[in-house]
């Protein structure tokens, strides 16, 4: 399968990273990695772009790594439909205290207007 993870530095982000790997290691996707400017995050694009590689490092892993500008959601939204990307998968959903999930703008923008597949890590 053809996934494209969108990561913009929040610590969500990081731990979808490390799943999505193991999951796109252990079912032989080709996986893309998408470096995003999230205001959200205090980490630089280069910081999560390092971040990445010590992932794959440590997992053995390779993928192609691509940095998005502009706004992040509608920026992932059009990569993953302009290169026929099967799914979309973000980090993100956190519980509020009454259960319900909590969703990031981004979040909220990819699954709102994507026609791909988008799968929440978390």
């Amino acid at each position: 399968m053809k996934v494209l993870l969108g990561i913009g530095g929040t610590d969500d982000s990081l731990d979808a990273l490390e799943k999505t790997i193991a999951r796109a290691k252990e079912a032989g996707d080709d996986l893309t990695v998408a470096v995003l400017e999230n205001p959200e995050s205090d980490r630089t694009p280069e910081e999560v772009e390092a971040a990445v590689e010590a992932a794959f490092d440590a997992a053995d892993f390779e993928a192609t790594v691509r940095h998005l500008s502009g706004d992040p959601g509608s920026s992932l939204v059009e990569l993953a439909e302009r290169e026929e990307f099967e799914q979309i998968a973000l980090g993100g959903g956190e519980r509020s205290p009454m259960g319900k999930i909590r969703l990031g703008p981004v979040s909220e923008f990819v699954l709102l207007n994507s026609h791909v597949s988008v799968k929440l890590v978390r």
